[in-house]
């Protein structure tokens, strides 16, 4: 769907609507606390893992924090209004690059919060296919397809042009971060092949052996970095908040660590409880204590 169309009044309305009836049922703001901060999200395993991380901080912090799941664009809208604080899940300078192009100047770009991400297509190491443009030649045996994620995602763009670049006969299916790892973990079990949008971090690359295909062509660029991107105003609201989102950042094995504990089970929240419980010398610095 076209951005234009994405960010049209009835999408904004739904949004609006969406947040406001989250607010509605969360849990009433504590006397002691200093406020209610959003965190708008999407369903990527890195997304989750930051955001509770985040969602824990704040609330050590003494704020009441609200998880808000939407899809790629919406996150991006949701803080550009307002409805939502801060999001974790800014990948720049290529993935997201049309959200911030188009809402950069109304929303405060907070800087890094994990660097040397990587996006691409992937397979398992044991495929015969080392190269995109090398698919052609393998498509039966990839059954005509890749295996995509939502296609709000900046990463199902770029693939969408992958297609086309390197003229590809193979479909890019939508789906999600889970329907594709579902159908990377069933081939893989049945030593089958299989190509699917991938990128780092996440937890795949911990569980499986797997490996990026060459991209001569650069449609997917080089390494990319996670921004923290906050709401206009909130530093005024809530000078604190903006500084612990300011302040935070972590490493690419600290992300894999929790996602790779909620791949294997367990509340996210409570995952990311216990990594923040047991890395305090990191927190007390988003916290600005050291």
């Amino acid at each position: 769907m076209p951005i234009s169309k994405i960010f049209g009044r009835r999408a904004r309305l739904a949004v609006s609507a969406l947040i406001a009836g989250a607010s509605f049922i969360a849990a009433p703001v504590h006397a002691e606390s200093k406020g209610t901060v959003k965190l708008a999200y999407v369903e990527w395993s890195s997304t989750v893992a930051s955001t509770n991380v985040v969602k824990v901080v704040l609330e050590k912090a003494g704020y009441d924090v609200k998880n808000i799941s939407l899809a790629g664009a919406a996150m991006w809208q949701s803080v550009a209004t307002g409805d939502a604080d801060a999001l974790l899940a800014g990948w720049l300078p290529t993935t997201h690059e049309d959200y911030f192009k188009k809402l950069g100047d109304k929303v405060d770009d907070l800087g890094v919060n994990l660097d040397g991400t990587k996006l691409g297509l992937a397979v398992p190491a044991y495929t015969k296919i080392d190269s995109i443009d090398q698919l052609n030649d393998h498509a039966k045996d990839l059954n005509n397809e890749i295996i995509g994620i939502d296609p709000g995602a900046g990463l199902q763009r770029l693939s969408g042009e992958v297609v086309k670049k390197y003229d590809l006969k193979l479909r890019l299916r939508d789906g999600s971060d889970a329907t594709m790892t579902a159908a990377l973990g069933n081939a893989i079990k049945n030593k089958e092949d299989i190509v699917v949008t991938a990128w780092t971090p996440h937890w795949m690359f911990s569980r499986w052996d797997l490996k990026y295909l060459d991209d001569p062509k650069g449609v997917y660029g080089g390494a990319e970095q996670i921004h923290t991107i906050a709401r206009k105003g909130l530093k005024k609201d809530m000078p604190e908040a903006y500084a612990i989102l300011k302040n935070f950042s972590w490493t690419a094995e600290d992300m894999g660590k929790v996602m790779l504990a909620n791949e294997q089970g367990g509340d996210p929240y409570e995952n990311a409880k216990k990594w923040v419980e047991e890395n305090p010398e990191q927190v007390k610095k988003w916290l600005g204590n050291s």
